[in-house]
């Protein structure tokens, strides 16, 4: 007969019911949303403070952004320390907080073009940094339009037909023979203004130009042009504008894009800002950029990344803000987060419980 114990084992126990420490008062619960009362989109996007995870992240970057929007609007005056530029009342008008805006292409290209064109409209945002196709698939959606496709589709099968994939995004290249339509009596007309005047272009005040050309209200960049929101695009040529610019080298060349410019003008609009908010969708050139000109005034104030990017190779597209932190492009001590997802899936929600408010 085998005998039976009553005993737990003392070893077990005091490793499964080992006693906890006191949490501190300031300590916050999970819960999440209670659809067993009336739910609306604002108490929806307040749960997410308390949900934990990438929601808890999301929730993080709405109360930073908000931050960011309470000083672009706050009427503070400025403290007797501070730099002897932001005495001067036309300085102090312009330096509240500006809030630098980056973003990749393939975003114009999907529908967060018009949240994205919504803040440029109601001057939301102070500077944009982007690459060439999130400047040139503006305009060509004011020519064509993009379709909703599916990402298995067979790229031979597509390159046949004309189609360009942009994920599960279909621009049929027709939309691309229209641009360059629209675009090379444009570039003559720069080129003659250039050799008349001898002043050459930048990438921003190219933008600039086409923003006015579109004359558009579809358009984030006729937005920019309007609302004299400048935007820069270091890598103009990567993409159609540059095959527009190369085609058009041939047929009547001498046209100059002056980087050197832009490079002076971002930085020196970020070394003026009183405070500096930081929001960037994607990785590569708009984030590292933007997060650059930070480092020129000693760090951003607020920051969110938005990306599915990670820091295991060293890149600067998946790295954290605090490597930011690491470079001096991000204060110590100041706000910051990354929400690790795609920024079609939680950049509307952040700007419906942000700047939507104020429009």
């Amino acid at each position: 007969m085998v005998s039976s114990s009553t005993s737990i084992p003392s070893g077990a126990a005091a490793a499964v019911l080992k006693p906890s420490e006191p949490m501190p008062e300031f300590a916050v619960t999970v819960e999440g949303p209670n659809f067993d009362a009336p739910v609306t989109l604002d108490s929806l996007l307040a749960s997410y403070q308390r949900i934990g995870f990438q929601a808890n992240s999301l929730g993080r970057a709405i109360d930073i952004v908000n931050k960011m929007r309470k000083w672009r609007l706050s009427d503070e005056p400025i403290i007797e320390d501070e730099l002897d530029e932001y005495r001067d009342p036309e300085v102090r008008a312009q330096t509240k907080c500006k809030i630098f805006l980056g973003y990749t292409s393939n975003l114009i290209s999907s529908g967060l073009r018009e949240v994205i064109l919504h803040l440029v409209k109601h001057k939301h945002v102070s500077a944009i940094v982007t690459t060439a196709g999130g400047i040139e698939e503006d305009f060509i959606k004011c020519l064509g339009k993009t379709y909703l496709a599916d990402f298995n589709l067979d790229g031979s099968s597509l390159r046949k037909r004309g189609m360009n994939r942009i994920g599960n995004l279909i621009v049929p290249n027709d939309n691309y023979c229209k641009f360059e339509d629209w675009m090379t009596p444009i570039l003559d007309t720069m080129l003659a203004e250039q050799k008349e005047t001898g002043q050459v272009w930048s990438p921003s005040s190219f933008i600039r130009r086409l923003g006015k050309e579109i004359n558009n209200e579809e358009s984030v960049y006729y937005w920019a042009y309007k609302n004299d929101i400048p935007v820069f695009c270091p890598a103009l040529t990567d993409g159609s504008l540059g095959d527009m610019i190369y085609f058009h080298s041939f047929r009547n060349p001498g046209l100059i894009v002056d980087i050197v410019h832009d490079i002076r003008a971002l930085n020196e609009f970020s070394r003026q800002s009183r405070k500096a908010g930081m929001i960037i969708l994607g990785g590569g050139v708009c984030k590292h950029q933007i997060a650059n000109a930070m480092l020129i005034r000693n760090g951003a104030d607020f920051s969110v990344y938005i990306n599915t990017g990670q820091e295991f190779d060293g890149s600067d597209s998946g790295a954290r803000p605090d490597e930011a932190v690491s470079w001096g492009k991000i204060r110590a001590g100041s706000e910051s987060v990354k929400i690790y997802a795609d920024a079609t899936l939680v950049f509307p929600l952040l700007v419906a419980a942000t700047f939507a408010k104020d429009t």
